[in-house]
């Protein structure tokens, strides 16, 4: 596959024989994305031989990664993504990776992508942090004329670093406040202690930024308080255990965060037996506001539209699967034109 060809994702139909609408069409916001996790695995595979590099077997085969919510699971799927990661080795790879997560977008139906992104693991290709995010800006927006998909970008901080890293990229995303829209947090949720990132946070949001940390994926109630307390959250990456804690759920609800839930990724690293198991249907009764997303689809071989398709294979009706895009358009830190537009193609594709 060429740079510039979308992949048609398996499995999901167009239409279906009971006349139920198709999600392609639907337009919807995608707010969980990773930039190394969005490429495509044809991609991987043509940069991997380009360099001569090799690859773990699961990246050269058409399935999903699965592993156990464990440390010894997380570190499975840590190595493959590093593995994938060390392709990416300057500007060319950067910017082909960015294009295409916006051209797959559009083949879906996104109207607005925030990829997030960790320039340290890009910095020593390319001379430093600032240049490694520039080249992220700039190819967000060519791609975002080239595509028509609306594009911001966060920067994300690592668990896994020191908080004072964290600081340092604060920084930098504030530098960038036109463009980027966002700061997160990513990685093990058991590693690092989450009030040391409170001021990281507080750099962003005195700059206008969007708090959107990963919590309450891997870890319970118990953590994702700590994530609402300590990083006070705009939206929360996954925050899929809020439903085994009621009152935390209304909490979240009613303080209008919302939870960036993929039902793919949460299977994959075996939070739920299944991707029909994640309890969307508890979490839209409780109030909170949703928006769905594909994660790392490059490891859990499902895209933004599969995690829609799962939705309603969990008995969701168009009307629901609209309040979900709706959800995720209005959580979206896209301009008011791009969400007027967007929502009121929400409201034609339910009058259709």
């Amino acid at each position: 596959m060429t740079a510039g060809t979308a992949p048609v994702p398996h499995g999901i139909p167009h239409g279906d024989r009971e006349g139920r609408r198709d999600l392609r069409t639907l337009p919807k916001a995608h707010l969980h994305l990773h930039f190394t996790g969005s490429m495509r695995r044809a991609t991987l595979m043509e940069m991997a031989r380009e360099r001569s590099m090799r690859l773990p077997r699961i990246l050269h085969e058409s399935e999903a990664l699965q592993v156990e919510a464990t440390h010894r699971g997380w570190f499975r799927f840590q190595r493959q993504y590093d593995a994938a990661r060390a392709v990416v080795d300057g500007e060319r790879a950067m910017r082909r990776i960015v294009r295409e997560a916006a051209e797959d977008d559009a083949a879906e139906g996104s109207g607005r992508l925030e990829l997030q992104v960790d320039p340290t693991s890009y910095a020593p290709h390319v001379g430093g942090l600032s240049p490694a995010l520039e080249i992220v800006l700039d190819e967000a927006r060519a791609s975002e004329e080239a595509t028509g998909v609306s594009i911001g970008i966060i920067v994300a901080a690592s668990r896994m670093r020191h908080p004072l890293d964290a600081r340092i990229l604060a920084r930098l995303a504030a530098r960038n406040a036109d463009r980027v829209v966002g700061f997160g947090l990513s990685n093990d949720e058991r590693r690092g202690i989450t009030a040391d990132f409170a001021p990281a946070f507080r750099i962003a949001r005195d700059a206008g930024l969007a708090s959107v940390p990963h919590g309450g994926e891997l870890l319970g109630p118990d953590h994702l308080s700590e994530v609402v307390e300590h990083l006070r959250p705009d939206r929360i990456g996954h925050g899929v255990r809020a439903a085994d804690d009621p009152a935390l759920l209304a909490r979240i609800a009613d303080a209008g965060i919302g939870l960036e839930v993929c039902p793919g990724s949460n299977a994959s690293l075996g939070v739920y037996p299944s991707a029909r198991d994640v309890p969307l249907r508890r979490l839209l009764d409780a109030g909170a506001q949703v928006a769905l997303g594909a994660d790392d689809p490059l490891l859990f071989d499902s895209r933004l539209l599969a995690q829609y398709e799962t939705a309603r294979q969990q008995g969701f009706s168009d009307a629901e699967l609209a309040r979900l895009a709706a959800d995720s358009i209005r959580l979206s830190r896209a301009p008011e034109d791009v969400t007027a537009r967007l929502l009121a193609g929400v409201e034609d594709w339910l009058a259709a």
